[in-house]
């Protein structure tokens, strides 16, 4: 497709969710623009080791893993939703197939070959659809491969959504979306993108903590937009703390799979004693908060650095069969897994809470959508159960694909949008203010709004957010973007809503504790956090 500046769909994000929607549009003649904020394998997805939730086993069920689902979620799951998206699970994995998907197979003692299935953390049964140690890898350059080859869909690397455009909207008396202000990060040009739908699938916000296992790009982005423009969100305080990040000085964001706990490996401290069997029956499967506020409540108990993940029990066949990207990350840093126990801490890993969306994709804006992480929908509560997230992100790319075919017919074309103005401001000499503003928030975040809470420490929290706002509200009005202002921009605004809906929430629930209310309240109906710009 020629380069445009006009498309019928945008989509913001080029993740599992993204390009999956992309791919269902552009089959029907839709002109799609998928934005990538670096290079297309940047994102979440192409980093996701575990694999995909689905029913396969003939001694599964889908009310079973309803049931677990709910029950990770911890009584705020919407049950509709739920079960949507478990009923769709096989669908989806056999649409990754047509694309070129291909999983992890077994030989079964009749000789046919059928899909191998893991186990993972609050689920009652193997159900985990996955390519060995690297899901994501697999189905990222498949959907990649398969966007590239199609005329109808033009790929943008290295472009960062700056704004969304909004007018007003006669037939809803309220207002449309019609585009985007976009950032070419290359010849550093803020570019205006128009379109009949925009959507949202830029992922998650796990940055704004000093330590996640997310890449670079999870900032937030989709979340601050939506704000921004007007949409609500919800249940932002539900920020998904993954037990086992690999602890080495030289190691960044390398998360060591659930996997690894669902085929037998120990959790221990440094003595060799294993310690999850004293806070919860299922041990190393119990669902991921409470193995994180375990692992957290040893770490400071102790004054330790980490505790250790041992899968050295098993053979070294089955180890490098299993887990071969694991495996050769470790080595790299002198860890031997198949010999050794794995160090390991906790760290930020998935926005539980997001743009508030219907059943869908659709958001309060028109012809807005959000799908994937940057969206909540109402499938993981209080708390995602492992390895439900790439299924959310393909069963609602096709229920947004569906509703946009649907609408897209009446959809006028948007009015002439005014070019981005920047007459008034000027480069920037002191690029150290956002490097500094984006470490002390991400620290402070990290000290008083992480996996155990306080009313005093989110006080102290929301006091240094307001003064932060303050001096990268200036900065913004003054200096020409960059991509770094505007992840900056968008964290500061992540952090608001994350503090403002946990100090809402007088109760420890799901991912949520606090020492100020550690029970969970049972004597009225749960409810989901909800804010409103």
């Amino acid at each position: 497709m020629p380069y445009s500046t006009n498309y019928d769909v945008l989509i913001i994000g080029s993740g599992g969710a993204g390009l999956s929607l992309a791919l269902k549009l552009a089959e029907h003649s839709t002109r799609v623009a998928v934005l990538s904020k670096l290079a297309l394998t940047s994102g979440s997805t192409y980093y996701a080791q575990g694999g995909i939730s689905a029913v396969f086993d003939a001694e599964d069920s889908i009310e079973s893993h309803i049931e677990d689902t709910l029950d990770a979620g911890a009584g705020l799951c919407n049950p509709e939703i739920v079960r949507l998206t478990v009923t769709h699970g096989k669908s989806s994995i056999d649409w990754l197939r047509q694309q070129g998907v291909l999983f992890t197979e077994e030989q079964t003692l009749a000789g046919e070959t059928k899909l191998h299935l893991n186990r993972e953390g609050g689920h009652s049964h193997r159900r985990i659809v996955h390519t060995n140690d690297a899901t994501g890898k697999a189905v990222s350059l498949s959907l990649i491969e398969r966007a590239k080859e199609h005329a109808n869909i033009q790929l943008f690397e290295y472009h960062n959504a700056v704004d969304l455009i909004t007018a007003p909207d006669s037939a809803a008396s309220a207002k449309r979306v019609i585009g985007a202000y976009v950032l070419d990060t290359q010849t550093h040009q803020v570019k205006t993108i128009s379109a009949r739908v925009v959507v949202l699938a830029t992922g998650g916000a796990n940055k704004v903590y000093l330590y996640s296992t997310n890449p670079q790009s999870s900032t937030g982005d989709g979340i601050a937009l939506a704000w921004r423009a007007g949409c609500r969100v919800s249940n932002m305080e539900f920020m998904q703390f993954h037990p086992t990040c690999l602890y080495h000085p030289q190691a960044r964001s390398f998360l060591i799979s659930e996997a690894v706990r669902g085929e037998g490996g120990k959790l221990i401290l440094p003595d060799g004693s294993s310690f999850m069997e004293n806070f919860d029956p299922r041990g190393e499967l119990a669902p991921r908060d409470i193995v994180a506020r375990a692992i957290d409540h040893e770490i400071k108990k102790r004054g330790i650095d980490c505790v250790y993940l041992d899968i050295s029990h098993k053979s070294e066949q089955f180890i490098r069969e299993h887990f071969p990207t694991i495996y050769q990350r470790c080595l790299e840093f002198d860890i031997d897994i198949t010999k050794q126990p794995i160090p390991v801490v906790p760290a930020a890993h998935y926005t539980c809470g997001g743009v508030l969306t219907d059943s869908h994709a659709r958001t309060d804006i028109a012809n807005l959508y959000a799908i994937g992480e940057v969206a909540c929908t109402g499938l993981h509560g209080a708390n995602r159960m492992a390895s439900n997230s790439l299924l959310e992100c393909l069963v609602f790319a096709n229920r947004a694909s569906e509703d946009i075919l649907r609408k897209l017919p009446a959809i006028p074309s948007p009015p002439h949008i005014p070019d981005w103005d920047e007459s008034q401001v000027s480069d920037s000499d002191e690029e150290v203010v956002v490097s500094h503003n984006w470490d002390e928030l991400r620290h402070f975040m990290w000290d008083y709004v992480g996996i155990v809470r306080t009313d005093k420490r989110l006080n102290r929290a929301m006091n240094r957010v307001q003064l932060l706002k303050k001096e990268i509200a200036e900065y913004y009005s003054n200096f020409r973007v960059t991509s770094d202002l505007l992840e900056l921009r968008n964290l500061v605004i992540v952090a608001e809503l994350i503090i403002r809906c946990a100090q809402q929430r007088k109760e420890s629930r799901g991912l949520h504790y606090t020492l100020d209310y550690p029970e969970t309240d049972n004597s009225k109906t749960p409810r989901n956090t909800v804010l409103s710009p």
